[in-house]
This record gives C-alpha cells, sequence and structure tokens, in this order.
C-alpha cells in the first residue's frame, strides 16, 4: 500500500475476501483527482487494533467476517471509531439490512458487485 500525503484519504477496508479487496483496491487506484490510501484488515479484530493505532478518514466494512457476522461487526467498529465515517459493503441485497445499518450511523450501504469506481468514490468521500 501506498504512503499517505497531507491531502491523501485514509481508507481501511475491513474485508477478508481478497479479490473483493483487490478489486476495490483497483477501483479507487483509477478514481482521477483524488488519492486514496488504502490499509487492509482481512478480520474485524485486525480492523479493531488499526483503528486503535492509527487515524482513517473512513472505514469501508465488510459485515461478513471469520469473526464477526452481521450488524454486530458494523456495532463493534461504530463503538471503536465513533467519529469515522463508516460504509457498509456487504454480498446481500438486504434493503431492510441497509436501512438498519444507517440508522444506526452507517454512513452509506453498498452491495458488492453492484459497486462502480464512482460511486465507492462518492461514498468515501
Amino acid at each position: 500500500m501506498k504512503e499517505a500525503s497531507d491531502r491523501s484519504i485514509r481508507v481501511l477496508l475491513v474485508e477478508d475476501n481478497p479479490g473483493d479487496a483487490r478489486l476495490l483496491q483497483e477501483m479507487l487506484a483509477e478514481v482521477k483527482n483524488a488519492d486514496f490510501v488504502l490499509e487492509w484488515a482481512v478480520r474485524l479484530s485486525m480492523g479493531l487494533e488499526q483503528l486503535a493505532e492509527e487515524n482513517f478518514d473512513v472505514v469501508l466494512l465488510d459485515l461478513s467476517l471469520p469473526d464477526s457476522q452481521g450488524l454486530a461487526t458494523f456495532t463493534r467498529i461504530q463503538a471503536e471509531a465513533a467519529e469515522t465515517p463508516i460504509v457498509v459493503l456487504s454480498g446481500l441485497d438486504d434493503e431492510a439490512l441497509a436501512v438498519d445499518a444507517v440508522r444506526k450511523g452507517a454512513q452509506d450501504y453498498l452491495v458488492k458487485g453492484q459497486i462502480g469506481r464512482d460511486l465507492l468514490a462518492r461514498a468515501i468521500r
């Protein structure tokens, strides 16, 4: 992952699927007029450790991780990083879950496979 500058947007991606992580990284690299620096955690516990050690501008959070599932995943990240915007990523196109996540404070809810580069960049910004 590349180094952050003062103008970089620091993103913590909490995602256990290497293919999804690589795709998101490639999408962010293609965004014009923005410098995203992506850190990646494959488990919720790793993401929580990174949040305790570093400041991030936004968290991209998969709700299905090896060590946490569903909205409990969001709640645990939010408790650690209350001031950091969290964009939920999910393989489930579940409108009720999306509404619930946003009501609980998620910045946005994006469905994997339906995310384009521009949508991802807009949600992060």
